[in-house]
């Protein structure tokens, strides 16, 4: 058997008990005093900036949604906008197309009353050219037939009577 203090270690000193107890309460003391409140300290402060930093973080982030959520509104208005543009200018290029197709419209109807005016004066002309040709090939036949010259006034008669027999309607129906 081992004798029961055979190391120096294990073996029970009152006075170095007490010295060490000492020791140790004058070492939690100074410890305690100096070294754990500063300690704790460094420990509040880096919890505090790891708090205030996660909240930093959160407002962020808040923020970002926020922007992202006026972006996207900012986009849709825009979109809205450009539609409502592009819906404008189709009607302003409607309303100028159909104008341009009126103004159209009123220059051939214009250009159509004109070439029909041109060519009832055309006719007419053409009318009264034939009535004078009918008139002096009237009177030439009259002098070849009856042999004598008449005056005036039985040329009027004359004239009047062959024109009279004439249809000339049939010339002015060609339109």
């Amino acid at each position: 058997m081992l004798p029961l203090a055979a190391n120096a270690l294990i073996k029970v000193t009152p006075g170095l008990m007490i010295w060490t107890i000492v020791c140790f309460l004058i070492a939690l003391f100074v410890l305690k005093r100096y070294a754990f409140g500063p300690i704790q300290g460094a420990i509040d402060a880096r919890r505090d900036r790891i708090r205030e930093s996660l909240d930093e973080a959160d407002r962020a982030r808040e923020e970002a949604r926020t922007l992202l959520e006026e972006h996207r509104k900012l986009i849709g208005k825009a979109k809205a906008d450009a539609e409502e543009v592009l819906a404008e200018a189709r009607k302003q290029a409607d309303a100028q197309r159909e104008r341009v197709r009126e103004e159209t419209e009123i220059d051939r109807q214009r250009r159509l009353e004109e070439t029909k005016k041109q060519i009832d004066a055309e006719t007419q002309r053409a009318l009264e050219q034939i009535r004078s040709e009918v008139t002096e090939l009237a009177i030439a036949a009259t002098s070849k037939v009856t042999g004598k010259v008449l005056d005036r006034e039985d040329h009027r008669k004359l004239i009047e009577e062959a024109i009279s027999d004439l249809d000339f309607s049939v010339l002015e129906r060609n339109d």
